[in-house]
């Protein structure tokens, strides 16, 4: 059995547009605070090591108010923009007529990545969708990993693992599940230092199959 376990956002879809929209819509509604670019974000959500409360709000912790008026307005504007990077639809769907299993391991809350999966098309292509709020530690922690590779009974001595992703915390938690990974450089991350390193999606298909 071979298992290929996806990042979502900057590795199979670009969001950083609604991302930054429903951000910047807390800062100005609860901190009457000037909006962040697009740039800022996407590099503050890729940070190995970030507050990122304190990067997007000013506050040390995540205030409620700010995380319920994030979810309330993401919930509508996560749909407005995204879209799959070029060669994604066809590389997911080749994988699976190889048998290949897919599954997504996102740091997104799970309902979000539903819909927007949902949204563009490629959800049912998955046979598992697992977000932070589905484990107690999000990636680089291997949880999710782990939750996906009991899912299809995982057997390391018999079947293949990969996961392929767009930064440090999926290469990270990949090695803390000792499966194998893949870093692509199509979305949010340009530049990498790792031992596998992919320009284009349909360079999975020469790798896993």
């Amino acid at each position: 059995m071979k298992i290929a376990i996806f990042d979502m956002d900057g590795t199979l879809i670009d969001s950083k547009k609604d991302i930054t929209i429903s951000i910047n819509h807390v800062r100005e509604i609860n901190h009457a605070l000037a909006p962040l670019s697009e740039a800022f974000i996407v590099e503050a959500i890729n940070m190995e090591v970030r507050n990122l409360p304190k990067l997007f709000y000013d506050t040390q912790i995540y205030e409620k108010r700010d995380y319920v008026l994030f979810e309330e307005h993401y919930k509508t504007q996560c749909t407005q923009n995204p879209y799959l990077y070029d060669g994604i639809k066809e590389m997911l769907e080749t994988l699976k007529r190889e048998a290949v299993k897919l599954s997504v391991a996102t740091n997104a809350p799970t309902q979000f990545a539903r819909i927007m999966l949902t949204h563009l098309g490629v959800a049912e292509l998955f046979d598992v969708i697992i977000g932070a709020d589905k484990v107690s530690a999000s990636k680089p922690d291997p949880q999710m990993l782990f939750e996906i590779l009991r899912f299809y009974s995982y057997d390391k001595d018999k079947d293949s693992a990969w996961m392929i992703g767009d930064n440090s915390k999926d290469m990270q938690s990949a090695s803390s599940a000792s499966i194998k990974s893949i870093f692509a450089t199509w979305g949010f991350s340009p530049h990498a230092t790792h031992e596998v390193v992919i320009k284009h999606p349909k360079e999975v298909l020469s790798i896993v199959l």
